[in-house]
Order: structure tokens, then sequence, then C-alpha cells
């Protein structure tokens, strides 16, 4: 998690949906105790232990130097085959809540519109499908789309849903949500959940709520009323008989909200959190993955503040599985090397932090704070996010419902 000065809370912005915006910022049907192979930071395998288990365990300390840079395949584009090299194992499953018994889930969300042309070119691009597709709505929509149900159900290719809403259209307050301001349309969308899509998805509920934090009494936008918010939320979904809803948390994961004082209070509380995203970026600082998901800031690492992963699971909750929800590489330091190097790393990196359960990418090709985000930005960066989107471990079986 990065430190960054916040700025003023921004009212009626939403960052994703409409016009340039930035990422300020992740088989079978089994129970909840599905097994999960343990891989110690050497690389040896452990025995089998239940999802939650598995989760619950501590993160190994972070790999502060960066292994020196793999330098196979820079300069160079690697053909994208028709499919995946490296096929599903079979022998993991997904649980009620999508947590994958091994690995993680392998996603996307693409700034270019219409939405599915766009999702396949990047997965073209990659040289294979994404098992999670990010896709965001504010307000009064009705959602999926007919579009994003598509490419969920697609023959070979299906996908994961992650739809992200936040249900304070301009003029209304997270207070005012809580009150109950917006119930008539958690019922319309509810009905829409059990009539049109039975199938498993996330929904995250007003992703990054830190920058728009007001503590000021009255605001509506206290970190209280995003509680108050996001709780009522997800109950009035459960009292109207949604099931398939996997409720997710999001934050910005930057090391300088976490000091506020009020940012504890953010946390809607276990009973109605299923998962835990976060959304890193990599700053010119960040050579490596395991300072993107792990490392604070100079500044408030001078304080003794963990990187996000720890923080969390110390702070937030021991055993929900963590997403990033959106990541990116940038091309901010001017050295097309860096980001390839940053894809590398994850390879030899992801394995130490077990609770990250899905990687979800932000492609964009000129986002106004971190700029160009695209995996292909440069050769060596396409070569090394191909190569990596190879490895079984991001292969996760996508199940039917």
């Amino acid at each position: 998690m990065i430190s960054r000065e916040p700025g003023p809370a921004p009212r009626g912005r939403f960052r994703r949906r409409l016009g340039p915006f930035t990422a300020v910022v992740a088989g079978a049907s089994c129970g909840a105790a599905t097994a999960f192979a343990v891989v110690a930071a050497d690389g040896r395998e452990g025995n089998a232990t239940p999802v939650a288990r598995s989760v619950r365990q501590q993160p190994k300390a972070t790999e502060r130097p960066p292994a020196p840079a793999d330098t196979a395949g820079l300069g160079r584009v690697v053909p994208a085959p028709a499919r995946p090299s490296a096929r599903p194992d079979r022998r993991c499953h997904v649980d009620r809540l999508l947590v994958p018994s091994c690995g993680a889930w392998w996603g996307a969300a693409v700034n270019t519109w219409p939405q599915g042309p766009a999702l396949r070119a990047f997965e073209r691009k990659i040289g294979r499908p994404v098992g999670v597709y990010h896709t965001y709505y504010r307000g009064r929509k009705i959602f999926p789309s007919a579009g994003d149900i598509a490419l969920a159900r697609e023959p070979g290719r299906r996908r994961l849903l992650l739809l992200n809403w936040k249900p304070d259209a301009p003029g209304t307050t997270w207070r005012q949500v809580a009150d109950g301001a917006v119930d008539d349309h958690i019922d319309r969308l509810s009905k829409h959940f059990r009539e049109r899509f039975p199938e498993r998805f996330w929904l995250a509920i007003h992703h990054e709520p830190e920058e728009e934090v007001r503590e000021a009494p009255g605001s509506g936008y206290t970190a209280a009323d995003y509680r108050a918010m996001f709780r009522h939320v997800v109950q009035r979904f459960r009292r109207n008989g949604v099931d398939n809803a996997v409720f997710t948390m999001v934050y910005m994961g930057y090391s300088g909200y976490v000091v506020k004082p009020w940012f504890k209070t953010l946390y809607p509380g276990d009973d109605v959190v299923d998962w835990i995203g976060f959304d890193p970026y990599a700053e010119p600082r960040v050579r490596s993955f395991a300072q993107l998901v792990d490392e604070a800031a100079p500044r408030e690492r001078d304080l003794g503040i963990a990187g996000f992963y720890r923080w969390s699971r110390r702070n937030l909750s021991d055993d929900k599985p963590l997403m990033l929800s959106e990541w990116g590489g940038t091309e901010m330091t001017g050295d097309p090397a860096k980001k390839a190097e940053l894809f590398r790393s994850i390879g030899r990196q992801i394995e130490r932090f077990p609770a990250l359960k899905a990687l979800v990418y932000w492609e964009h090709h000129n986002g106004p704070k971190f700029g160009d985000t695209r995996v292909d930005a440069s050769p060596q960066s396409l070569a090394a996010y191909r190569e990596l989107g190879r490895r079984p471990y991001f292969n996760p079986p996508v199940p039917k419902r």
C-alpha cells in the first residue's frame, strides 16, 4: 500500500463508469471446508488443510531486495495461444464463497467500451480467457446487464462476475442509504438476481470509500455512516433471498489512510463481509509484487505500519480471503523493463501471500494518476504477463453455478 496525502472528498464522482477516470486503487461446488495445498516459503508443498485455516495463517515476511531480473523473453512477443497452455487443475475446487482450494483467480477490468469486444480483445492479447470480469455500476442501474450475463455464460470461456456497485446516486448520502433511501432499488435488484442471474458472483459495495470520508457531524459521509450503509445493503439483499452474492469490501489500500483515526471504523463486520479487496498500483519506487501488496510507504513504515496485506490480517479479519480487485503496473519510471520485472516477481512471490485468492488487473491506456497500465505497453511486459497467466496457479476451474 502506497502513501498519498488524501485530497478533498469527491462528491458525486464515479471514477470508473463515465468519462476519464482512474483506479486509485481482483468447478465443482463444494462445502466451505475444501482442501488447500499449503506451500511454504521455500516452495515445498505441505498437507491439505481447510480453506479457512489456510487463509488464516499469518503472512510470511515480505521479500525486501528484489531478486535478480529474469531477462528471458525481453524484447520479443510470444504468440498468443487460442487457449491457456495451463489447463485448470480439476483436483482443485471452488467453495460456495468462490474461494478456490488452490491457486488464485486471474481477472481483469478493461477501460474500453463496448466491454464485451474489449474484454475478448484483452484475452486474445494475453493468450487466455480471464476467470473474473470486473465491471462497475452506480445508483439506480439494473445489473448485471445482458452483456455481462453473456460474458459470464460464454461457451468455453465462462467467467465469474465481480460487480461493483455504488448505491449512493448523486444526491444520496451513505447515511440516507443506511436509513432506507434506496431500499426499493435493492428490492428490484434482488428480483433481477433471483430471476436472471442465479450464478454466484462478487458484489463489491461502494469500493474505495477512504477518499470520500467526511468526518464532520451530519455530513452523511462519516466512516460510521459507511459502515451502516454497507451493513444495511447486505442485510436487505439477504432478507430478499439473495444467496448467490459474495459480498466484498474493497479498500484503496494506501498507508496514508490507514493511519487515520477513523479508518478501522469503515469495516462493516465479519458477518456481512465475505471477501476483502484492495487496489494497489505500482508507483516508481515499487519494484516487486511483495512491495506492492505488503509494504507501506516510507513515512508510514517508519511509524511501524505494515503493508496492507499484513495490516488487514491483523486489524480487520484474519480469515477472510483477500483479492486485488484492481492492480496495475505503470510506466512512471520511464523504463519499460520495470513493468516486466514486476510481473515476473509475482511468479516468485505469490505463494508468500496465501490469503490472496484473486488478482484482477486494471487495463487502462492513460489513467490520470498512474498513466499507462496496459500489459502490452512494451513487448517485454506483455511477454512477462503472458508467461505469468499460463501458470496453473492462476487457473482455478470456473464453476457453472
